[in-house]
């Protein structure tokens, strides 16, 4: 799904969550065009448990298919999986020659030990991960790699920080660094599976050259704003553009958006722990 990071939520809030969740196909063709690229040293960093052999890996949750393209560029067989027709149909337009299924993390229509890898692009936090990660272990070879990948401005960079509030904006660097959330979804996988040995985390620095214009058409992607009424994303929208255009950093023609890919990674135990 290559998509924002969403908050922990309760039961009260699952109404509003699943909103989000499903949010992004309406935009889907902005999505691909305004969404940044993963830096290719976190991607490396992923699957650098299984060596030099080339991986089949599966691209879980794909979204219009940033991650996908980004490991085909790397000479990797890819399966891009994502639930949302909208998604789909704008990651075959972009990428005809991948392979794609319509699945769920929770059903995975592949067989047993099929793949080498299974990446999730921005995407693991709108998993019911209960149920996807012995699905996810399921289609995993032993050995293989799980990992989350999540794109985050840099908030101690001060004018970002303001960015991001005025945004609403949880994808950050400092909500990265924090102790996990309990019930989210680097608390769970964390907290550790049968399936999977313990998780190890790193930081790649990914700034990207930005104009204001494109920077809020990027937030204008993001499930927040989706989810929005038409009167208040339009009210945000002009919030953000006026305050890139006080901004020094952000007020004359391209600037650099600090930016970092995190990056949760476990492999799969050779047979899951009772």
């Amino acid at each position: 799904m290559d998509k924002d990071i969403a908050e922990p939520v309760d039961q009260s809030a699952e109404e509003h969550h699943a909103r989000r969740a499903s949010s992004f196909g309406a935009a889907s063709a902005e999505y691909a065009r305004h969404r940044p690229d993963y830096a290719e040293s976190a991607i490396r960093w992923a699957l650098e448990p299984l060596g030099a052999a080339g991986p089949r890996v599966l691209d879980l949750g794909a979204g219009t298919g940033i991650l996908t393209a980004a490991l085909v560029r790397l000479g990797v067989e890819v399966v891009a999986a994502e639930p949302d027709p909208q998604m789909l149909a704008e990651l075959r337009r972009q990428l005809p020659q991948v392979a794609v299924i319509p699945s769920r993390a929770e059903a995975i229509a592949l067989p047993e030990a099929s793949v080498d890898a299974v990446l999730c692009g921005q995407s693991m936090h709108w998993f019911d991960l209960d149920r996807a990660l012995p699905e996810i272990g399921r289609v995993l070879r032993p050995g293989g790699v799980l990992a989350g990948l999540w794109n985050m401005q840099d908030d101690r960079v001060a004018w970002v920080a303001a960015l991001a509030e005025l945004a609403g904006n949880t994808a950050s660097v400092s909500g990265w660094r924090k102790a996990p959330v309990p019930g989210s979804e680097r608390a769970v996988f964390e907290a550790g599976s049968t399936w999977f040995t313990p998780v190890h985390t790193a930081e790649f620095d990914n700034p990207r050259a930005l104009t204001a214009d494109a920077m809020v058409a990027t937030i204008a992607t993001t499930s927040q704003l989706l989810v929005m009424s038409d009167a208040e994303r339009e009210r945000t929208l002009a919030a953000l553009r006026d305050f890139l255009a006080a901004r020094p950093e952000t007020a004359s023609g391209t600037f650099t958006l600090p930016q970092v890919t995190g990056v949760l990674r476990a492999v799969r135990r050779d047979t899951p722990e009772p």
